[in-house]
Order: C-alpha cells, then structure tokens, then sequence
C-alpha cells in the first residue's frame, strides 16, 4: 500500500469515517525542525463529514536532541487546547512507522506566522499593543498547567533551580557539539553565579516568540510549536519573548518586536494572577541569547554533518556570533562599564 492510501485508510479509521479522500497534499513553509503538510481531504460520513483543511505535522529528517517526540507533542497540545490556549484543535496521533514514522493531525488555522511580516507590515499585525496584550493573556493560561498532570507525566521534574539545569544543560550539548566560545563560557558562568532561587513549577513553552504565533486581521489565531515545551520558571517565558533576539530588528519594541512590554505584562497579569519579577525576566532575557545560540549551532550542524543538505541551516549556524556579542553586551563587568 502506498503512503498515500495508508494515510487515507488511517485518516478514515480515527474520523469515524467511511472513507477519506485526500485532494491536496502540500509542503508548508515554517518549522526547521519539523515536517508540516497541509492536507485538504473529503471525508464520507462520521463527525468529519464532508472536505476539511487539516495539517499533519510530522519530524524532519534531522532534528534537535531536546525536542519532544509526536506522541508527546500531540499530548502538550491537547492540554493546552482544553486549558483554553488559543491552538490548533488537536485531532489524531499515529504512532504507526509504516507512514514514515509518527505523525499527528490537526486542524487548520488562518493567519500569518512570519516573524518579519509581523514586524513589518502594519496591515498585517493590526493593532500590536492589542495582540502582544491578548498574547501575554495567553502565556498566563499556559502557566496556568502546572505538576502533577499524569497526561504530562513523560516531561522530567527539575531537580532544584530550572536556572542552575539550564546552565547545566547547555554546557552539555556545547561539549558534545564540541565547540568551545569565550563569549558563551562566560555567559553560562554568569547565568550560574546570578541565577534566581528555585520557585514555582509551571508549563513553560519554551518557544514562546514571535514567529511561532498566528495573526489574521490583527486577531491571534493560534501558538505554535509546543516540541520544547517543559515543567519550569514562568519567568523564562516572559524573557524568551521579550529577548532582544525575537524582535526581528524592531528593538523599540521590546515585547516580541510587535509592542511595548507594558502592554504584554498587563495581559499576563490579569491572565495569570501572577506577580512579574524583573530582575528574572531580565536574567532570563540572558538565557535566552544563550540558548539560542546552542540551538543555532546544532541547527548549523545538522547540515555540516551531512544529516540535512539546507543553507537556512547552515546560515542559522552563523547566528551563534551575533547571539554571544548580545550576552556580553547584556552582562558586562563593573570595569567594561565604566570604559563604555
């Protein structure tokens, strides 16, 4: 049986449906580290009755170490769905390696993701200060999802400060890139000496950034990409998003290159409940250049490896210089400051 028709015959059988039709079968852009599909498919009877735009959603040919698998993304996604995040509907999870290996599908949303549009192009956006608002509404809902959740059980505790395993574990994959940069060395020796106390344990995204969410007619249509996803400090997402390096050349506007931090900290505020601590948004605006880093060096070499041929990869390698020049510059000792 081709690929084609065993996704047919899977698609019918999880839809309650008679059979499945799929009409159009198309690569979407976005995602380094994923494979995404769009599927436009005639179901015949069962809930689904009828064409529907659905998206498959499945890994590239290379990835990075920390990403979750299908089965555990699926599994994010659905807690994030009935916490009432604003996500895809998650639909089926197929876990079947005769497709090429696992896979998930869900429905289609609207809108544009490209962080430079976003940043860009007003007609886009709409109003900035409105959707950042209605986004730091959504990362309070997120942090909303905290341990124990057995749904979640496969996501690992961490052991003492998230900060101190952060460091720890960015270490760990330098050494195994086997790539040592000054720059880097000290930012992680800092981020060790100033990180914050072990605190709150929530769901934390991870990837909560410009780039990966959807706006149609200035209206948030969905968050994306949940493979990162892990139990850790609220604050780090508030850093990630607010990080220097997500704003895609618009550093006026702190809040994801689209608005002002005030309008995303009082979304999260009302969203949440939950007090902000700046000085830890600032420190983990810091972990933010490091990690991005880290993973823009793997994702550069997966494509010196030979795993995967891609020069958007290997110009994402190139990034891991600038990334270091912002931890310096972020983290300056007292005589660097008095010579600026």
């Amino acid at each position: 049986m081709s690929e084609g028709r065993a996704l047919e015959a899977f698609l019918a059988e999880a839809a309650g449906a008679k059979t499945a039709r799929i009409v159009t079968d198309a690569q979407l852009t976005g995602g380094a580290i994923q494979d995404n599909r769009l599927l436009l498919v005639d179901f015949e009877g069962g809930p689904l009755a009828g064409r529907q735009e659905l998206v498959l959603r499945r890994d590239a040919p290379s990835g990075v170490a920390v990403s979750h698998g299908k089965a555990e993304e699926f599994a994010l996604l659905t807690a994030a769905f009935e916490a009432g995040v604003t996500v895809p509907e998650p639909l089926f999870l197929c876990l079947d390696k005769a497709l090429g290996g696992p896979f998930y599908v869900m429905r289609k949303v609207e809108g544009e993701a490209r962080g430079h549009r976003l940043v860009r192009e007003p007609e886009v956006l709409g109003d900035g200060a409105a959707v950042v608002e209605r986004l730091g509404e959504e990362l309070g809902l997120i942090h909303g999802i905290a341990p124990p959740r057995p749904d979640l059980g496969f996501l690992p505790l961490p052991e003492g400060s998230p900060a101190l395993a952060a460091v720890s574990a960015y270490r760990a994959h330098l050494d195994a890139l086997a790539w040592w940069d000054p720059a880097l060395e000290w930012g992680l020796r800092w981020c060790e000496l100033e990180a914050p106390p072990a605190g709150e344990l929530v769901l934390v995204h991870q990837d909560f950034r410009t780039g990966n969410y959807m706006v149609d007619a200035g209206r948030l249509t969905a968050v994306l990409d949940w493979e990162f996803s892990a139990w850790g400090d609220p604050m780090s997402d508030l850093g990630w998003f607010c990080a220097k390096c997500w704003r895609f050349g618009r550093d006026e506007l702190e809040a994801g290159g689209i608005g002002p931090r005030a309008a995303f900290y009082r979304g999260y505020r009302r969203s949440s409940g939950r007090e902000i601590d700046p000085k830890a948004v600032a420190y983990w605006e810091v972990m933010a250049h490091l990690r991005w880093a880290v993973i823009a060096l793997q994702q550069g070499q997966r494509h010196a490896s030979g795993a995967e041929d891609s020069l958007d990869l290997a110009l994402t390698g190139r990034r891991a210089e600038t990334l270091a020049w912002e931890v310096l510059r972020l983290t300056p000792p007292a005589r660097w400051s008095a010579a600026s």
